[in-house]
């Protein structure tokens, strides 16, 4: 081994974090905006649960190159702790939007309602709030804009609270008579508020992030 390779092996090592965590918020996009469209037209078929697994998988990939990067760098852009969360937090919202979507084809729910396609686009609205506040944290300059998309996130996630409700009190009404459907879409539900549980989990972690390198 020559000297400059001896000696470079005890610098602290490097690495742009900032790029893969944008990788992750994108893929949770796509995810939110699919999941968006399949519940407006609801064509839930085998082939849309396949695009959904394949983004959901896309994120595994990045999470395993953040923890991957997390165990060689030296020398991280803030806490490891709000890197790991963070990472782990994106890609549980790519999870559950696949989750949902690959429930639907399984219990076999032929028709979509006005409630989840609103809901959808609530995700969707959220999702891309909280992709615009992790994509602000590569420069300090965009706090400000990263907190305003924080906000805008814990509002949706508390409109969702209700919109959740509100459903559940409409679906006992509807479906008295059928426990089945209750049961099926009772924890469909519940799931798509989950989505939005996370999302507001996301942007608490940046905006802990903000508050420590401010």
């Amino acid at each position: 081994m020559g000297w400059s390779s001896f000696t470079k092996s005890f610098l602290p090592q490097t690495f742009d974090f900032f790029n893969l965590f944008d990788k992750h918020a994108d893929i949770a996009v796509e995810a939110a905006e699919q999941f968006a469209q399949l519940m407006k037209d609801f064509n839930v078929d085998a082939k849309e649960v396949h695009t959904m697994k394949d983004l959901e998988h896309q994120g595994d990939q990045v999470s395993f190159q953040v923890m991957d990067q997390l165990n060689k760098t030296f020398i991280t852009p803030f806490d490891r702790e709000d890197i790991h969360a963070l990472s782990k937090k994106l890609d549980d919202i790519i999870d559950m939007i696949y989750t949902i979507t690959n429930r639907l084809r399984v219990y076999n729910v032929l028709t979509t309602d006005r409630n989840l396609a609103e809901f959808a686009r609530v995700i969707e609205m959220a999702v891309k709030g909280v992709a615009l506040a992790v994509k602000g944290l590569r420069d300090s300059k965009n706090y400000k804009e990263v907190l305003r998309a924080c906000a805008e996130v814990n509002g949706l996630e508390t409109l969702s609270d209700k919109m959740r409700d509100d459903m559940l009190v409409e679906l006992f009404a509807k479906y008295a008579p059928d426990p089945i459907s209750v049961i099926k879409w009772k924890e469909i539900y519940q799931e798509v508020e989950t989505v939005l549980d996370v999302c507001e989990d996301v942007v608490h972690i940046v905006e802990s992030i903000v508050v420590k390198q401010a």
